[in-house]
């Protein structure tokens, strides 16, 4: 008894099962985000400490107020990413690079987890993608985030602390998103990777 498909019923297959797989994917994220909203305590409010002001302090530029960080809504499958703008005019070691991203990583998502919880749980399904680029000074940092700001993108520039390599207060790295990746370009698309 052998049987063969046709090219057809094949077709027809690979599309009722990459339909029943897409229609799956969307009622399992819908209800799981609906009956985590419903049955489960409010998460405990996350608590950020900002360091202790330098003493010049009035030689440093005021941070661009946020945008409406919740207005940004991906599309159902639309990619996200979250942008890492990093100077190098600063000449940072690559561990360094590589702690200050970090904490502009850190900094992004806990802005989100309070203010955009979905933009951040699509981010995670998604593959959380997370891209380094170029910035040649302060200046550019500063421009780069009044543009994400006013696109209601969150924003976040890390000030070193200046106990290693750094002068005191210098931003380091600006992490944009994270955002629908076509929104993000909008901001960063002109930039080199690091």
């Amino acid at each position: 008894m052998s049987s063969s498909l046709s090219t057809s019923q094949i077709i027809t297959i690979v599309v009722l099962v990459a339909t029943s797989l897409g229609v799956g994917y969307a009622i399992g994220a819908k209800s799981a985000s609906n009956v985590a909203s419903q049955n489960s305590p409010a998460p405990p409010p996350l608590v950020i400490s900002a360091p202790p002001p330098a003493e010049d302090d009035s030689d440093h530029e005021e941070d661009v107020a946020d945008g409406d960080l919740s207005s940004v809504k991906p599309g159902f499958l639309e990619p996200c990413k979250l942008v890492l703008v990093v100077r190098t005019d600063l000449g940072m070691t690559p561990g360094k690079i590589a702690a200050q991203c970090g904490h502009a990583t850190l900094a992004c998502y806990k802005a989100l987890v309070k203010t955009n919880p979905q933009l951040l749980q699509h981010w995670e399904r998604t593959g959380q993608a997370k891209i380094a680029l170029k910035a040649s000074s302060e200046d550019e940092l500063l421009e780069l985030e009044a543009v994400a700001k006013s696109l209601n993108l969150c924003a976040r520039a890390i000030h070193d602390a200046g106990r290693t390599q750094i002068a005191a207060g210098s931003r380091t790295v600006l992490g944009i998103g994270p955002g629908p990746v076509e929104l993000v370009n909008r901001v960063t698309g002109k930039l080199r990777l690091l």
